[in-house]
Formats: structure tokens, sequence, C-alpha cells
């Protein structure tokens, strides 16, 4: 094969001769290079990459180890990984992949689930994981953080220098992916998102040249970015604001009720969330699951309540649930980094093992739990799981953050247009991989959401991009007023003329 290998070479330049001496008139009028293979890539992207970059391929252990996802059936089909090291690494492989027409895609953590990542087809990975620089500037004030740091190292680095700063709620996923795109959180009734805590961004853009991105350069970009930035370019550095630890210590109490509680714990709900005006320190996690270690045969319906503070300081907002006599109650007062894996969500927690199987998000916000219709939810979710057990891992997530800093932001001033949601669900069917049950993981989670829908006064769907399942229409992830869509596709059409950004719930 090795012999063999130059004279192909010799005869693919000859021919690439010939086609070049064909008079103009008989040339297709769109003509694209040759798709390289995998000798090309390495001969021609591989030189110009940093000593810190590595190209893997199909067959290698480490391209298997890069191209694995939390989710199995989201399948972004790729012929080759490159693993940065650099920000000029990033620009180098987007040229690369122009100049060939070949589909590419930013990788940090690979938990996005929306359906619209599989249809990139024998394309380039971009895999952002050697970007983990996180620097505390002097003042204290700011950090410097890396396109591929996460949301466990940097809580850790952060609270290691008596530091927080908004961050996603499990461990194991990537910051910017989710800060794209909007960025819930526990800290966010005091910093807001996770966007609203961007200063500044390095970002490549589609045509591989590199924008600094702030309120003063690129202001237009810097809008789009925070709320739709999966549709404008790749993050690779990035300066954030940090400030002083709210409390050294958090409390977390965990309470576990059966169906026949489920009214009185969405009315306590309901009281606590107090329309979008919850406490900031209080934040509330309810979750439909089945746990064998309290029934095998009903799921339950789990509430967590944390605080930021400790656990005598948290009981006026216990109390009411614990009135309602849960079946188990679990107490943890911890710092911030462990509360993570006191609910379970912290790096090594099953919720971050990869993969988890197959699985699917179907999200939608509200104002306020229309309790008959949450009690019809359960049901539907307890039939389900009930009569196909290959469904038992499924959830009905349902996020109570406390939303004073988020709600503080001007909605017209960055492109995420949720702001008005006060409560987070999202349908997560899940089951095991190989069992072809995704178009009834999806038909079931549809009719969830229909019926939730149902429930909310004729309020328009509204769909938080990162929880996106591919079908909704784009007014329900980027907002129903019609200049922002209209500013979307103007910026869009300035910004990726050519529609490279194209794979996670695209702006078309």
């Amino acid at each position: 094969m090795a012999a063999i290998l130059p004279i192909l070479s010799i005869i693919l330049g000859f021919l690439s001769f010939q086609a070049l001496a064909v008079p103009a008139p008989f040339l297709p009028r769109d003509v694209s290079p040759a798709l390289p293979n995998q000798r090309s890539l390495q001969n021609e992207i591989g030189r110009s990459l940093s000593k810190r970059a590595a190209l893997y391929f199909p067959g290698q252990a480490e391209y298997k180890n890069l191209t694995t996802r939390w989710a199995e059936n989201i399948n972004p089909n790729f012929f080759a990984t490159v693993e940065v090291g650099t920000a000029e690494d990033v620009a180098t492989t987007v040229k690369f992949a122009r100049k060939y027409n070949i589909d590419f895609l930013a990788i940090n953590r690979a938990h996005g689930t929306t359906k619209t990542l599989s249809t990139v087809k024998n394309g380039i990975q971009i895999n952002l994981r050697q970007l983990q620089e996180i620097t505390v500037a002097p003042d204290g004030k700011t950090a410097k953080l890396g396109g591929g740091v996460y949301n466990d190292n940097v809580v850790n680095a952060l609270h290691a220098k008596g530091k927080s700063s908004g961050s996603g709620a499990a461990g194991c996923v990537g910051l910017m992916g989710a800060g794209l795109g909007g960025g819930y959180g526990r800290y966010e009734g005091f910093y807001g998102l996770v966007l609203d805590n961007i200063i500044d961004m390095n970002v490549v853009m589609a045509d591989g040249t590199k924008k600094f991105v702030s309120a003063k350069s690129n202001p237009d970009l810097y809008w789009a970015m925070r709320g739709a930035g999966h549709n404008f370019g790749i993050v690779t550095r990035l300066t954030y604001k940090i400030h002083d630890e709210i409390s050294p210590i958090w409390a977390l109490t965990t309470m576990i009720f059966k169906q026949d509680k489920i009214e009185p714990v969405f009315n306590q709900l309901n009281k606590l969330i107090a329309n979008g005006t919850m406490p900031a320190r209080v934040i509330n996690y309810a979750l439909f699951a089945f746990n064998p270690n309290i029934s095998t045969t009903d799921p339950v319906i789990t509430v967590n309540i944390f605080y930021v503070g400790s656990a005598q300081d948290a009981k006026p907002y216990v109390k009411p649930f614990l009135d309602l006599k849960p079946v188990s109650t679990q107490n943890f007062v911890t710092s911030y980094p462990d509360i993570f894996y006191a609910a379970g969500t912290g790096l090594n927690d099953f919720v971050c093992h990869e993969p988890i199987g197959s699985a699917y998000l179907y999200p939608m916000g509200l104002q306020t739990y229309n309790v008959p219709v949450m009690a019809q939810l359960f049901q539907l979710y307890a039939d389900k799981v009930k009569s196909n057990p290959n469904f038992s891992g499924s959830n009905v997530m349902l996020e109570g953050y406390s939303l004073g800093a988020v709600k503080a932001v001007d909605p017209a001033s960055t492109a995420f247009a949720h702001r008005d949601d006060n409560i987070l669900v999202g349908f997560l069917p899940r089951w095991t991989t190989g069992t072809n049950l995704s178009s009834e993981a999806e038909e079931w989670a549809s009719k969830a959401r229909t019926l939730v829908q149902s429930g909310t006064n004729g309020r328009p769907l509204s769909a938080y991009v990162n929880y996106a399942h591919g079908d909704e229409p784009l007014e329900a992830i980027y907002g129903y007023e019609p200049w922002r869509l209209a500013r979307l596709r103007k910026l869009k059409k300035r910004y990726d003329p050519d529609f490279k950004f194209r794979f996670y719930n695209p702006i078309q």
C-alpha cells in the first residue's frame, strides 16, 4: 500500500493539472476541491497546527473517546477529530474545512441533545477540551477562561480563591456551550445567567477569521452571541465576571413524595416561586423519577430545596414541604462545589456518565404551575414508564431558580428571549440504546409538552435553546417579538452567509 500511494499522488496531481487546463466555459459553475483523505488531512493541516494539537481518525481509541456523546442517539458524523491546542488551531481547522466544503462542529463536553446535531455528515470535529485556562485577575473581579472549561473545574478554581460566579447546575457540562444559549444555574439569583457574566469573547468566525467581541467591539455580535451564539462562532477565550463568595456553606434538603401528595407539593412550589420573586438564596428543583429505594413499581416526585447559607436559615423555606410528610428526607450542609455531589449532579455522578444511553430533551418555560395539569402529567409519566420498562430511566425535570438578577437585565440587551419564564421544564425520555424506541420517546415527550402547554392560558411555547429538541418554531426558541428574529437573521446573513454554523437549532 505504501508503494502505491506515491503513484496515486502523481495520478491525482496530473488529473488536477488537466482540470485546470479545461477552458473556463466548460467548467462547472461551482467547483470544490476533492475531499481530502486522512493522509492529505495530516499533510495539509497537521503541519500548521500547534505542537499541542492532535489529529484522530476512526479506529483510534482516542477518536472514540472524543466522539462519545452523553446521548448516544445524537450522532454527528465525523471523518476526523482535531483536538485543538490554541485559538489559531481552531481558525486553521475552520479554514481547511471551508476550503473543501466540509461540515465542522466545535465540541466541548458533548451534552447537546438537539436532533439537528445529527445532520453533521462526514465532518470534522473541533474538540476544545485542551482550552482549559482559568486565570483570576489581580483585582479579583474577572477571570480569563478558555473555551473548553466546564462547570466543575471553574467552580472549584474560583472557590479556592473565595470567588464564585454563574455556572450551570451539572458539573460535567461545558460553561460556554450552556452560556451561548443562556446558562441557568444555582447562583443566578445573585449573578444572572452565565451569559450575563460574559464581558468579552475571542471568537473564530465562519470564515476562519478571529474577532474580539464585547459591548464596544463588534457590539451587534456581542448581542447575538449571548443567547444565540451557536449560530455565529466558536469561543476560544472569554473574560468573565467573578464575585466574592456569598456564603462558605450551602444547605440542601431532599424530600421524596408519593403520588398522593402531588397537588399539595405543587401548590407549595407555586407559593415558593411566587411568580418569579423567590429570594436569591433559595433554589428549588423537582423531579419525576423512579426510585427503587422507595418503590419498585411506582414513580415518585423528588423536591430539592437549596439554600445559600445555613440549614437554620433555610428552615422557613423547607418546613412547609416537611409538613406535607415526605416518605424520605435527607439534609446536607456543604461547600458550593460539593453541593453538586449532594444533589447528584457532580462530575462523577451517574447523571454525568458518558454515554448515559439514548435520550431526548423537550423544553418549555412556565410562569407558574397549573396544579391539576401537573397531576395529569405525573400520571402520564407513570403510565409510560410502567407500561414500558425500557423508559424507566426517563425523567421530568422541574427547575426553579431565583430570578432577581436575571430579570434585572434589560430583555432587549441580549439575544436570550426567556427572562419572563419562572420555571424551566425538561421532558427527558431515556432508553437503552439499540432498542429502537426513538419514535416512541418523541411521541411521549411531545404529548407531555402539549399537555402542560394546554394549562398555560394560551401563553405560546417557550423553548430554551440548550434543551430544544429541534422541531420547535424558531420563535419559541429565539423570541416572539418580530424584531428579534429579524435582527438575528440579518446578523446571520452578515457573519455566516454560507450557513456553516447550522447544526445547533439554526437560525434560518
